[in-house]
């Protein structure tokens, strides 16, 4: 299976979406970790788009995305 480079995430709460991008690691559930320009936006995503914010930092509270979409 292609693995995909990008994805956009869109958060419900906020209505913000970001675009992620893979990186070298995989998170505890195996799949690859993505990370957006600045790296503090980390999520680990798996084959069917689900999504798994990967906290980079202190004091972090993210909405869940309800939404990954390859990003082009």
């Amino acid at each position: 299976m292609e693995s995909v480079e990008r994805y956009e995430l869109t958060f419900p709460v906020s209505g913000d979406s970001i675009v992620v991008t893979r990186t070298d690691r995989k998170g505890a559930g195996g799949h690859p970790v993505y990370a957006d320009e600045t790296g503090i936006v980390q999520a680990e995503i798996d084959e069917q788009g689900n999504v798994r914010i990967v906290a980079s930092g202190g004091h972090q509270s993210h909405d869940a995305p309800v939404h990954a979409a390859p990003a082009s």
